[in-house]
């Protein structure tokens, strides 16, 4: 029968290292450990399965089988279109289209992203449940990455509390903003009253985007910026509350005051993804080209260029 669990190959780079101490340079926490050893893992040292406190030989082979992940409960795999980037034994890069949201709820359990991750999972034989690691809203499009395991979630949300992992937006927001650049430092909470909505309060989290103006045009008797955001945090609704905050809401956002007269959903598109892969350290980087409905908007304005 194939075995389903994940697993990892290291080789050891030190005489008289303990297996432990190897691990961990790898990146495996004690809460894995402790899985390992009680849920139906293994450490394989050269082929034979070893304790935690094993002295390692430079070149020593480590194998660490991890126990077998079960699928989130309420999680429905199902087939359907999902649009990958890039996809190896760690990790996933998709594409997501707006009007699809990135995990169920309990009013909407199937259709989401995370429904056609687990069903493509299921196809692979990949014992795993979905791995989210850069959530986008409903109606945001662009670039999603996943992880394929606990483990490889555990190292990229190790690397996101370092800002290694980097996002950058492209959107249309009302109004011409004046700046070419601004760094937009507000700490963002709950709205009182709201479950759903965000403002910028002072007791709010820490939050972090940079703006840079590509473009300002009029079209349709409107005046619209056309923006580059990046990311330093990744506060809930963060681009849309900055954004509203200083009077420039995407285009389409009723929620944070944007109007839907040239657009359906908030315009706002994750154009590139940059990260070190978890596994091999390698710089890796992948772009989004704009989806029709921005570009639409942007090829029928009255060009006025950059100010």
């Amino acid at each position: 029968m194939k075995d389903l669990r994940y697993h990892l190959t290291f080789h050891a780079s030190l005489n008289g290292q303990l297996l432990r101490d190897a691990l961990a340079q790898f990146g495996i926490s004690k809460r894995t450990l402790t899985a390992i050893k009680f849920r139906g893992g293994a450490l394989l040292v050269n082929g034979e399965e070893q304790n935690v406190r094993h002295p390692l030989t430079e070149g020593d082979e480590i194998k660490v089988i991890f126990p077998k992940e079960e699928m989130s409960a309420g999680l429905i795999p199902e087939k359907g279109r999902l649009t990958i980037c890039y996809e190896d034994q760690a990790l996933l890069i998709v594409e997501k289209p707006d009007g699809q949201s990135s995990i169920p709820s309990h009013d909407h359990p199937t259709g989401s992203i995370a429904n056609k991750i687990a069903g493509h999972l299921q196809e692979q034989d990949v014992a795993s449940t979905v791995h989210i690691v850069t959530r986008l809203d409903r109606d945001t499009s662009g670039l999603m990455c996943i992880a394929k395991h606990r483990h490889i979630h555990h190292l990229l949300s190790e690397a996101q509390k370092s800002h290694t992992i980097y996002r950058t937006y492209e959107a249309l927001v009302h109004g011409h903003v004046k700046e070419d650049f601004q760094q937009i430092i507000a700490p963002i909470g709950r709205k009182a009253g709201s479950i759903i909505e965000r403002e910028v309060t002072e007791d709010g989290q820490y939050a972090h985007t940079d703006v840079t103006v590509l473009n300002r045009f009029n079209t349709n008797g409107e005046e619209v910026s056309h923006v580059r955001l990046t990311l330093h945090t990744g506060r809930t609704h963060q681009i849309r509350v900055h954004l509203s905050s200083i009077g420039h809401p995407l285009l389409g956002d009723d929620l944070y005051g944007g109007k839907c007269t040239l657009i359906r959903r908030q315009a706002l598109h994750c154009v590139s993804l940059k990260l070190q892969h978890p596994l091999s350290q390698e710089e890796m980087i992948w772009y989004s080209n704009l989806p029709e409905d921005m570009e639409h908007i942007l090829l029928s304005h009255s060009n006025s260029g950059v100010n």
